[in-house]
């Protein structure tokens, strides 16, 4: 999990300023002002436009009532008098004046920019030109307009007698209603700006501080339960198999073997459930609990044959047998019937494998320290000859010598074997986006048999090819047979995403044959993606660089795996920029009711999307959790639940 102060630094680091929050809200008030700007020029021009229409209706009505009533009293003086010519001058002189009067009366508020009448000889009875008029340029005079919202210019025409008017509305009182909106719109545009970056501002501290105080309560309330809880259940049992655990177990040793009377010798065995983080990646750790239980089931039903026998759970994979006063040829006899039951249950689980064990003899001089190194080394046997084997350590000498170990030994000959004879099978597991928008992969997971083709445990094989240098030719291996399986089935429509082990990224020679490898086919980088550690990218960050700038200058993605378990800086983080990050699984097992995990989760998500970065979780085993985890916008799901591994 990631610590309290990583998690507080990320959250101080990725938190906006106040000044940076006032610089995006500014930008955004702009934006919204400019939009307004637009629509209401546009709706103004449009409004300006139909007013001038309806004005023309109206002074086509004047000016022609004007002229019926001229028409009238001049036919009515035609009648008296029809040959005197200059009584017919006075007419045409008085008819013009009236028209130009009425230009004149309509003009006097400054309704136009531009006002023309003329008769049918084209001559000008009337002409304002609000643009060419001089003393429009006087302070006391000028009207403010926003011209560019004016409409052009019209004409109107009457055709007896033939008149010609033409002319366009000035704006003025539209502009001052205009400007005084704008100006009101910008005012409040501005105080809210300054309102909600404030707000914006306090949720953020407000957000931030309450995943730190809320993983405070939970380690407190974590601490108080602890301390709550009954000695013996907290110190002695081990919560999910209820065996007592590996503080039991050593101080059994202590009282019962070393100290006291009742045991003088015996045989302890170590059984190992190698395959139990296979497990937990592909079926889930819903899975991997029920594994453990069947197989300290099996154990429990198998040690019941021996009364003073005991057994316990050291860890997550280990568990211990005390089998007193017998020799180590009787207590092959367990081991074999463990083996025997473990088949049977691998049948039923179609399991790789259930586990290994091994077996030391002890008397009352035996550290305890010796004994479990002597059966761990058993185990790393066992785990080279076959399916659920056992093995005896006989040779309590083996730890004396630095230069000999049969196990080590052992491993490195099937290792050797494995690269040479390419023994190695290819498994994908689906990653589901959770929107169609979501371009994700599917992940390659890498078996490895033995000589005869039986499934060696992954988990033991990768820890003993780091342990024995191997782990480079192994990830050369893997790498390698995923390009030739995807060339030759011309899968280059899906990408692909292979895991690189820590070791190899940090390898000169390795990045030297990786990238020669992938610039031997320039369509194969594009389909693939990287898969790294955080841990491993923290190991040395100079090194990871130069390899993740390779890969991106080849054309490949890079996904940053088991997230959240070990980062120490986020400045890395924010400098690397991977293509995905995915979340460690021990975030989203029970996602659905654990409040905690869901609030780094979303502060996660949150940075991470700001960084254009797509966030994956693994270890999703059931509907509930895929469901919380859509709605905390997780990019993309794998797990035994979104699909179990097929082969490539």
């Amino acid at each position: 999990m990631v610590c309290i102060p990583c998690t507080v630094e990320a959250a101080k680091f990725f938190m906006y300023s106040y000044f940076q929050l006032l610089i995006r809200n500014t930008l955004l008030g702009l934006a919204f002002c400019i939009g307004i700007t637009i629509i209401v020029f546009i709706t103004a021009s449009d409004y300006l436009k139909q007013k001038q229409t309806e004005h023309r209706q109206l002074i086509y009505f004047v000016i022609s009532n004007i002229v019926d009533q001229r028409t009238i009293n001049d036919n009515s003086t035609t009648n008296i008098s029809t040959t005197n010519m200059s009584t017919t001058q006075n007419k045409n002189t008085n008819y013009l004046k009236e028209v130009e009067l009425f230009a004149e009366t309509i003009n006097k508020n400054d309704k136009y920019n531009l006002l023309s009448i003329s008769n049918a000889a084209n001559e000008t009875i009337f002409n304002y030109d609000n643009y060419l008029d001089h003393s429009y340029l006087d302070p006391k005079k000028k009207r403010f307009q926003f011209y560019f919202i004016n409409p052009k210019p019209i004409s109107t025409l009457l055709t007896t007698p033939r008149i010609t008017i033409k002319f366009q509305l000035n704006s003025h009182t539209e502009s001052i209603f205009i400007l005084q909106f704008l100006t009101l719109i910008f005012t409040c545009t501005c105080v809210f700006i300054i309102i909600a970056s404030y707000s914006s501002f306090r949720r953020y501290k407000i957000l931030f501080s309450g995943v730190t105080q809320q993983i405070t309560k939970n380690t407190a309330l974590q601490s108080l339960h602890h301390n709550a809880s009954s000695p013996e259940q907290v110190i002695h049992i081990e919560p999910l198999t209820q065996l007592d655990n590996r503080s039991r177990f050593v101080q059994f040793f202590e009282n019962n073997v070393i100290q006291g009377s009742l045991i003088n010798f015996g045989v302890l065995t170590i059984t190992r459930c190698s395959e139990l983080p296979t497990i937990n990646q592909i079926h889930g750790h819903h899975e991997g609990d029920n594994y453990i239980l069947k197989v300290a089931e099996i154990m429990k039903a198998t040690i019941e044959k021996y009364p003073s026998g005991q057994l316990f759970r050291l860890n997550n994979s280990d568990f211990a047998s005390i089998i007193p006063n017998v020799n180590l040829k009787e207590a092959e006899h367990f081991a074999q019937e463990l083996t025997k039951k473990f088949n049977k249950y691998q049948q039923d689980s179609a399991l790789d494998s259930i586990a290994y064990t091994g077996l030391v003899y002890f008397d009352k001089s035996s550290p305890l320290g010796e004994l479990l190194a002597l059966a761990d080394t058993g185990i790393s046997i066992a785990q080279t000859k076959h399916i659920n084997a056992w093995y005896s350590q006989k040779d309590i000498d083996i730890l004396q010598n630095k230069n000999a170990s049969i196990g080590n030994q052992n491993w490195r000959q099937e290792i050797d074997s494995v690269i040479e004879n390419q023994r190695i099978n290819l498994l994908v597991q689906r990653i589901e986006p959770n929107t169609g928008n979501n371009k994700v992969y599917d992940e390659i997971i890498a078996r490895f048999l033995n000589s005869n083709n039986e499934m060696l445990p992954t988990a033991s094989f990768i820890a003993m090819a780091e342990k024995l240098d191997k782990i480079v030719a192994i990830d050369k291996l893997i790498i390698e047979t995923a390009i030739d399986i995807i060339t030759d089935k011309n899968t280059l429509n899906h990408s692909y995403g292979i895991t690189i082990n820590s070791r190899s990224i940090h390898d000169d020679h390795f990045l030297i044959w990786l990238e020669r490898r992938l610039l031997r086919d320039t369509n194969i980088p594009l389909k693939l993606i990287f898969e790294i550690t955080e841990d491993g990218l923290q190991q040395n960050l100079k090194t990871s660089k130069r390899f993740i700038d390779m890969i991106y200058r080849v054309g490949s993605r890079l996904t940053v795996k088991s997230f959240g378990v070990g980062l120490t800086s986020f400045k890395f983080f924010r400098d690397l920029k991977p293509d995905f990050i995915k979340i460690d699984s021990t975030y989203t097992r029970d996602i659905d009711e654990d409040k905690n995990n869901q609030y780094f989760l979303r502060l996660m998500v949150d940075l991470a999307h700001r960084l254009s970065i797509q966030v994956l979780a693994e270890g999703v085993e059931n509907k509930q959790e895929k469901s919380t985890l859509e709605k905390l916008f997780i990019d993309g799901c794998q797990g035994f639940y979104i699909g179990k591994p097929e082969g490539l």
